[in-house]
């Protein structure tokens, strides 16, 4: 058996999170994603009956999150922790935001119910996949960005502020302010400035 991080002090969870390749087995990292699965879980159950309660558990699951945000259960994160949302913003349901990396939601933004912003990846090497080796990068989502219903964004990708992205495009590559994107992969198709 390979040791892929042989010399490699650092904890699955250290590599994880400076971006790094790394095993996504750490006790930590366990312990984090199961605390974020309880708190989906619980918001999701009291958001129906109390919204304004179960925003307590968006705090509590959440690395930053402003005011008059909507969230919409349900919801699905790897740990909540490494996502932060800004002021103003509006989640329809079933955003999936697998925060291995962090992932930034500006203010004032309309995201589309089944959304996915994956931050993970896994390589493309067969043994190093098959030895769960995986990384990540960071999502940058801009200030008053719409992304339609079953928007896809992949890792390390940047959309800027303005910005609208037609339902069902996959945004593999940074996206530029003021633009409307479609289409898989997603491209410019029109400029709003």
């Amino acid at each position: 058996m390979t040791d892929y991080f042989a010399g490699d002090p650092r904890s699955n969870r250290e590599r994880m999170l400076a971006g790094d390749d790394y095993i996504a087995d750490d006790p930590d990292l366990t312990r984090d994603s199961q605390r974020a699965m309880r708190l989906q879980a619980a918001y999701a159950t009291a958001y129906p009956q109390n919204p304004i309660a179960a925003r307590t558990m968006l705090r509590e699951l959440l690395g930053e999150i402003g005011e008059d945000v909507e969230v919409r259960p349900p919801f699905f994160v790897d740990y909540g922790t490494h996502l932060t949302i800004g002021d103003g913003t509006f989640i329809n349901y079933n955003l999936t935001a697998l925060d291995v990396a962090p992932i930034t939601i500006g203010r004032d933004c309309q995201i589309g119910p089944n959304v996915q912003l994956l931050t993970p990846t896994h390589p493309l090497d067969p043994e190093r996949r098959r030895a769960k080796i995986e990384s990540a990068a960071p999502i940058q989502i801009g200030d008053n960005v719409w992304l339609g219903g079953g928007v896809i964004v992949l890792a390390g990708v940047t959309i800027g502020e303005n910005s609208v992205i037609g339902a069902g495009a996959v945004v593999t590559e940074d996206i530029p302010a003021d633009v409307v994107a479609v289409g898989t992969p997603a491209r410019v198709v029109k400029h709003l400035a």
